[in-house]
């Protein structure tokens, strides 16, 4: 019914937006939700993490806020410090124009002896060296200033740091980062589109109205495919990447039927919709084609740098955002590679497979850059370079053409696309281009004469304008209705032995993503306050019980919390062990497998919301206070952000509750 699919576009379009109220998604009773503990509770959490200053300021987001926090306000030196490596992040994203200019700019504010924000951290000879290179200014001038002193902040600066409340707040934000994941923690909205395991559904952290996307792997389904070692592996590498071209897991969770995976929002659609489905001839220019190509080759550098080989660069697997940037999404066939080793699978996607992936020979990284090179020629022909769009060819003729053919170049492309395209296409992975580097073989891609205009530390610090834009009020997804349903998995039964791999699943809220939730989405600012003048909140004082719960007007109903629990404090002298290694060894699934576009785990768009008016009577009752208005060619639908009955003539009568 054309009515459901607009109410459930409505209600997640107004979902993405913000909601209609000041809290910008926020559950009435976010603050309770996030609501810090007494000190006394996460003191412990110093011997099970990483409290390094390598983790803690250059990976943490929060503990990086603090510690320039402890620095700026009570050691105004340190904070010095602080700015001067601020100045050379900021000049190695420099454009090439202004980049000597900054370079002797920066020289004399920090580095010369009468300098007024000297850096007297540094010996003569390290200022000497930074001085004999300015003159090129290249990109690594300051490399060796930076590493000295980022190794002075981290002795007494640091120690003085961990001794503070800025640490112990950081512990604090630990605590509440480590706290159970569940359905509830969550606002459910319409399913975008289908994976392997089960479908994929827009989602809504109910504390902080970010929108992710959550993928479903259905427990029945899992065990009677035995996928559950895909699923773990694919889980465990989504969960080490931190990087902006691909896709990031920020929690992972069980329910009583579903594994879920709650990931980046892509509401931009993938590039194979934007390829065929945009109007006009398919296909992209050659300078939109060169920006998506560079964003990602920077996700399989980064991939490629973890030692894990994708397996299925293909256009339906590369996703939009909001701005138009985009990500590498659906490792479900990835795997890593011990260093010097190789793994053997066919797998991947028909007429996007290397020659040796189908003939089922040892690789590293190779038919990465095949794949690659495939979605090039296809995002600028406009159709795939083995196998024309809808074209019903056998699988084998498929096979044959990638190991036997060669691929035709039309007047779209440039002579450096061409280039490109041929060496990233030789059947051989010898003498294919990014494959005699292991797993730095991006490097060698960068350095073709397709991508020489670009500047590369401008595009990976996200700093270039992409060259299209997706609508904000569109929803490239398809119909609700026009998503296939799962059928019932009958005849598999869940039992104790299948809770370790649960165990292993189920580990709650990603470290990295959470916190940058916490700090794009305001909450970070609105509840890091200290006492005044620089003192400790009650909840930071260490000899001080934890403040009893209002108790309101019935007292025998409320339970004791575990922020209501005091936790004695133990002196250890004793420093924390360093944080344990954690070793992947699962081995790769080398049978032979091939992945159909319909069993993938991207989430496709086949095409925007358009809805024409029908002869059919529709009423729309609304039960909340707050409402909108959307005209939907033609048909006025008024539809309540809570909750919503829905009549129509033909059909009797259907009610549809969103979620507030």
């Amino acid at each position: 019914m054309e009515l459901e699919n607009i109410v459930a576009n409505t209600v997640y379009l107004k979902a993405r937006e913000g909601g209609g109220d000041s809290n910008k998604g926020k559950s009435k009773k976010w603050k309770k939700i996030l609501q810090f503990p007494h000190i006394s509770q996460c003191l412990d959490l110093q011997k099970k993490i990483d409290v390094r200053y390598g983790y803690v300021v250059d990976q943490q987001p929060i503990g990086r806020f603090l510690f320039r926090e402890f620095c700026e306000r009570l050691h105004p030196e340190y904070h010095t410090y602080n700015i001067f490596l601020d100045a050379i992040e900021q000049y190695e994203v420099e454009s090439d124009e202004n980049r000597s200019d900054l370079a002797q700019t920066l020289y004399k504010r920090y580095l010369q002896r009468d300098a007024s924000e000297a850096v007297d951290v540094l010996n003569a000879e390290v200022v000497e060296r930074c001085k004999e290179r300015l003159s090129p200014a290249n990109k690594d001038v300051f490399d060796e200033c930076s590493s000295a002193v980022k190794a002075f902040l981290e002795g007494e600066p640091f120690h003085q740091f961990q001794e503070s409340m800025y640490f112990h707040r950081y512990l604090q934000w630990k605590w509440l980062e480590s706290q159970p994941v569940t359905h509830k923690t969550f606002r459910m909205y319409r399913v975008l589109g289908k994976g392997g395991f089960g479908e994929v559904c827009a989602c809504q952290v109910r504390a902080t109205g970010k929108m992710y996307a959550c993928k479903k792997l259905e427990k029945k389904r899992i065990k009677k495919r035995k996928g559950e070692a895909m699923v773990l592996i694919e889980k465990q590498i989504l969960q080490r990447i931190n990087s902006k071209f691909v896709v990031s897991l920020a929690y992972a969770y069980e329910t009583k039927d579903a594994l879920c995976l709650v990931l980046t929002i892509m509401n931009g659609g993938d590039l194979k919709f934007h390829i065929y489905n945009m109007g006009g001839e398919p296909g992209f220019d050659l300078n939109r084609s060169r920006f998506y190509a560079a964003e990602v080759l920077c996700g399989l550098q980064h991939l490629h740098a973890q030692g894990i080989v994708y397996r299925d660069c293909k256009p339906e697997n590369i996703l939009l955002d909001d701005t138009g940037h985009v990500r590498i999404s659906d490792l479900g066939l990835a795997v890593e590679i011990p260093e010097g080793d190789m793994v053997r699978g066919r797998v991947g996607t028909v007429g996007y497979m290397a020659p040796e992936v189908i003939d089922n020979d040892k690789y590293t990284f190779s038919p990465d850059w095949f794949s690659f090179g495939c979605l090039i020629y296809e995002m600028i022909e406009g159709q795939a370079p083995f196998r024309a769009r809808k074209e019903k060819v056998k699988r084998e003729e498929v096979d044959r053409r990638v190991k036997d053919d060669t691929e035709n170049y039309s007047h779209k492309f440039s002579d450096e696309a061409m280039s490109l395209c041929q060496q990233l296409l030789k059947k051989s992975p010898k003498t294919r281009l990014g494959c005699q580097c292991g797993r730095q073989g991006a490097r060698e891609v960068k350095q073709h004469e397709f991508f020489s205009c670009l500047n590369w530390k401008r595009l990976e610090a996200g700093m270039c304008d992409p060259p299209f834009v997706p609508d904000p009020h569109a929803v490239y997804a398809k119909d609700v209705l026009d998503i296939e349903q799962f059928s019932t998995v009958k005849g598999v039964n869940l039992d104790a032995t299948d809770d370790t791999f649960y165990t292993k699943f189920n580990t709650g809220s990603v470290s990295i993503p959470w916190q940058t939730e916490m700090i794009e989405t305001e909450c970070y600012k609105e509840l890091n306050h200290f006492g005044p003048n620089i003192t400790r909140t009650p909840d930071l004082i260490l000899d001080a019980p934890p403040e009893p719960e209002s108790k309101g007007c019935f007292p025998f109903r409320r339970k004791l919390t575990a922020r209501m629990r005091p936790v004695p404090i133990h002196v250890d002298s004793t420093p924390p062990p360093a944080p344990p290694t954690v070793v992947d060894n699962s081995t790769p699934n080398s049978a032979s497998a091939t992945r159909n576009a319909s069993a993938g785990q991207s989430v496709p768009a086949d095409s925007t919301v358009t809805t024409s008016a029908t002869s059919t009577s529709m009423s729309v009752t609304v039960t909340s206070s707050t409402t909108s208005t959307t005209m939907v060619t033609g048909t006025s639908v008024t539809i309540s952000s809570m909750s919503t009955m829905l009549s129509t003539t033909s059909s009797g009568t259907k009610t549809v509750n969103s979620v507030s």
